[in-house]
């Protein structure tokens, strides 16, 4: 009997910036290897209570996809360069996913070794 490979367990990782901030937020997430993807979905409208009254902003939200094991350091990484005093970051389990693009997101996830 084979037995068969599960595949690796996936997030995707919500939060909304400014958007000004948000490609360069994106990109870092990417070249940190915390987020294999970044989608950028602009023109997002806010209403949420801050500092006890109700607000309004025009955000951009930003769809991170990225391997479980990675969410911590993505999660720290958003909260050191965001530009928020209390930036969002909610993680959602993936139920199921195509397993190439489970794979992709692993391999592009995963820390770079240094040798030597």
């Amino acid at each position: 009997m084979s037995r068969r490979r599960s595949a690796p367990a996936l997030r995707v990782v919500l939060a909304t910036a400014p958007p000004r901030a948000a490609r360069a937020l994106a990109r870092a997430l990417v070249e940190r290897r915390v987020a294999a993807c970044v989608n950028l979905l602009p023109g997002v409208r806010s209403v949420y209570r801050w500092e006890g009254r109700v607000e309004e902003a025009r955000e951009t939200m930003l769809v991170a996809k990225t391997a479980a094991r990675r969410v911590p350091a993505l999660l720290a990484a958003l909260r050191g360069l965001h530009p928020y005093e209390v930036p969002e970051g909610l993680a959602l389990p993936v139920a199921a996913s195509l397993g190439p693009y489970a794979a992709w997101v692993e391999a592009s996830t995963r820390p770079l070794t240094r040798r030597g």
